[in-house]
């Protein structure tokens, strides 16, 4: 029989219809261990999965194998095949298990049949969640397409069976009470992290960080049993129809992105402890709140930070019971007409109210970063962070308005502040997307190519409705950034494939993983770093884990078969550096052409300059590059030494400084000379006063955020390229600040 595995790569439809189908997380295993099975012709599938606390594995699933070994086999880290393939992290494929030295057969479940062998560990980043398992009566039945199918699987269940190994071993309660403050009509000042405008209700995630628990309703419910069940249902077939719009919406997160939602939704310690509570004469509200505060503080109090994390998915899971509770016909569950109080998220749950239709969020002090900022740019979430410590004091439900373009909070709006605030919506709107020119040229005709910075496949939209010239910077670390695990090469193959295709053959240049400083993923086992921004970030990080470093690369050189392929690599601080990565990229062409799969062999391999030392050798790294590009956002930081995510220092991050422009003189002396294609990717691309400046100095590609694409064009289209010449020059030669300042403030309208 035919083996089908290419069916089961990346087929999240029947992971979803087997949680449709499934009303235990013991059903969905068995529905996996079935599924698998089935495609890949085999006559054993088992699942182990891996408890942290027994140090053991333990077999949880199994289509062939006797159903009564079902969590009573237990297996130490090493012990046997399956046992070694976690240890070492590993997949080990065996023709004839009799034969290996590795095999310690299980007594009684009716293995030692199977001589075909295929283990492969479950990982989330670097952490053991289990090993997946296959047998076969036939010596050698499994080759190495198998084994990289296995993997891709694997990858996929990672999240999903973490989660149900966690349902597996949880189930304690506790009752814990807050209270709320009521708050009059209010103003705060905050900062604006994503342009827009937002009306809701509040709904308060914790102000510092910190788990908020669910709380009373004062209001008195005649709800009963039937309707809390109702309620239940609903839920869960809410978040199945969510998870298939966003498939649809986002194709780089074509993961089971609710799958801790889902599986707590069926599983009986969480909801059949909750029924026990109605029955006992609880309201379904009271219940629902019990049973999730305790779950929060159970999470909460974890060393565990994945334990940890999960306490947001348990309080979003109350959220959508509740409100599915509330009397009417097709309650929205979501978090439409609620907007989002939180003092830190993850990117994972950025999406995830993106997707439930939240209104905007506020943000309370350091939980504002660089890639949660760009993150709600991309999903188009009007976003404020604020320092003032009255957002303690809003009570749930209360009535805000975000205007995230001035970066301000209503609380209890007035008349007038609403009707002001319909007036701005309706204008941005109209303004969304403005008239742009196919090219762009300055008055004296000379042509700047302007491309677009894409965080996000949803960015594209934008992109080409304002006629982008092409993709100058893919942040290929944001479909890592809003998952709960490593993607794999065919997922990844498929998010590069698209950008090439979206864009019909323009230039695409893909930044590979730029993670550590304020961007961690947080699945990966993070080592506290007191400087991260100084530390294993980026480049370095990439060549600290060769394996996912190669993973991405093979993903890249795949999706540029039959087409221009640009590659470039962040934070290149030597030649050093840059030698180590081609090296790597030799590999990856080496191991493609053995596999025979297609992919281009000649890719042009780019540096990003951002650090001090990269400036200092700029004519070197141009003439071992085939392109360069400046990430202002880091190179300002660097030369500097101003952290750009600290606001207590916030004032002395500045593009406007003589070092500034005279670091970027100098790489753009040094491109020219060596003939070295050299484009600007950061913010200062897009700033008015640094406009002629980098076109008098010689650049003539800028890579900015899509929607600024019709501002930048405005500005280059205003100003004269010979005038832009001069401005340059006599900005070279301040040495000051504030001289620096007051030649920008009165050169303003003189280049045009």
């Amino acid at each position: 029989m035919k083996k089908e595995t290419v069916d089961l790569i990346c087929n999240v439809g029947e992971l979803i219809r087997l949680f449709e189908k499934s009303t235990r997380v013991e059903d969905f295993l068995s529905s996996v261990v079935s599924l698998i099975s089935e495609h890949m012709n085999t006559h054993v599938c088992s699942i182990y999965l891996y408890h942290e606390a027994k140090k053991k594995l333990i077999l949880k699933a199994t289509k062939g194998l006797r159903p009564e070994a079902i969590g009573k086999v237990e297996l130490n880290l090493g012990q046997g095949i399956t046992g070694r393939a976690l240890k070492e992290l590993r997949d080990i494929c065996v023709p004839k298990a009799s034969k290996s030295p590795f095999n310690e057969p299980i007594k009684d479940i009716g293995e030692e049949k199977y001589e075909a062998f295929l283990a492969v560990p479950i990982l989330r980043g670097l952490s053991r969640v289990g090993v997946l398992v296959l047998q076969h009566q036939t010596p050698g039945f499994f080759d190495s397409q198998d084994t990289k199918t296995l993997k891709a699987i694997s990858a996929q269940l990672a999240v999903i069976l973490e989660n149900a190994q966690l349902m597996l071993e949880l189930g304690i309660e506790r009752k814990i009470k807050i209270s709320n403050s009521k708050m009059d009509s209010h103003f705060i000042k905050g900062i604006s992290a994503s342009d827009g405008t937002a009306r809701g209700k509040a709904l308060k995630l914790g102000a510092r960080g910190e788990a908020l628990f669910l709380t009373v309703n004062s209001e008195k419910t005649e709800t009963t049993l039937d309707d809390f069940n109702r309620a239940v249902g609903l839920s869960i077939s809410q978040l199945e129809q969510l998870q298939k719009e966003m498939e649809e919406h986002l194709n780089e997160m074509v993961l089971l992105i609710f799958s801790a939602h889902l599986l707590m939704l069926k599983d009986e310690t969480f909801i059949g402890t909750m029924k026990e509570l109605i029955l006992d004469g609880d309201t379904p509200e009271n219940a629902v709140i019990k049973v999730v505060n305790n779950f929060i503080a159970l999470f909460s109090k974890s060393e565990a930070p994945l334990m940890r994390e999960k306490a947001q998915d348990v309080k979003d899971i109350g959220h959508r019971i509740l409100r599915n509770l509330k009397p009417g016909i097709e309650a929205p569950g979501d978090y439409s007409g609620q907007i989002i109080i939180a003092g830190e998220l993850l990117p994972s749950e950025m999406v995830k109210f993106s997707i439930q239709r939240a209104e905007g969020i506020v943000l309370f002090g350091g939980g504002l970063t660089a890639h949660i900022a760009i993150l709600a740019k991309s999903l188009n979430i009007p976003m404020i962070m604020t320092e003032d410590e009255l957002l303690f004091q809003i009570e749930e439900e209360t009535d805000l308005l975000i205007d995230a373009h001035q970066g301000h909070l209503f609380i209890n709006p007035s008349k007038d502040v609403i009707k002001n605030y319909e007036e701005l919506k309706i204008s941005h709107r109209l303004a969304a997307y403005p008239d742009v020119e196919e090219k762009s040229f300055t008055r004296d005709k000379t042509r700047i190519r302007i491309f677009a910075n894409i965080n996000l496949l949803s960015d594209l939209k934008v992109a080409k409705k304002l006629k982008s010239e092409g993709i100058g910077l893919y942040r290929s670390e944001f479909p890592f950034l809003i998952r709960n695990e490593l993607p794999s090469e065919e997922e990844q193959l498929r998010v590069y494939s698209k950008l090439h295709e979206e864009m019909n053959n323009k230039e695409v240049v893909f930044r590979t993983l730029d993670i550590g400083g304020d961007k961690m993923l947080s699945y990966l086992a993070n080592r506290s770093e007191s400087n991260p921004f100084l530390g294993l970030r980026a480049i370095r990080f990439s060549l600290k884990n060769k394996e996912i470093f190669k993973t991405q690369l093979r993903a890249m050189l795949r999706a540029g078969y039959k087409r221009n392929l640009n590659i470039m690599f962040p934070l290149i601080s030597s030649v050093d550096d840059f030698l180590d990565v081609k090296n790597i990229v030799s590999e990856s062409i080496i191991e493609l052409e053995k596999e025979k799969i297609n992919f281009n062999p000649e890719p042009n391999l780019g540096a990003m300059i951002e650090l001090p030392s990269a400036v200092e050798i700029a004519p070197e790294l141009a003439s071992e590059t085939q392109f360069m590009s400046i990430g202002t956002n880091d190179l300002v930081q660097y030369i500097l030494g101003v952290d750009r995510t600290n606001e207590q220092v916030s004032n002395l991050y500045m593009a406007h400084h003589p070092a500034i422009y005279r670091a970027i003189n100098r790489i753009a002396k040094a491109a020219q000379e060596k003939n070295c294609d050299l484009s600007v990717c950061g913010d200062i691309a897009a700033d008015p006063y640094m406009i002629p400046f980098l076109i008098g100095i010689g650049i003539r590609k800028l890579s900015v955020n899509p929607r600024l694409i019709p501002v930048v064009q405005d500005r280059i289209m205003e100003i004269s390229e010979k005038k832009c010449k001069e401005f340059a020059r006599k900005l070279l030669g301040i040495g000051t600040i504030k001289k620096v300042k007051d030649f920008l403030k009165e050169n303003e309208s003189t280049l045009t």
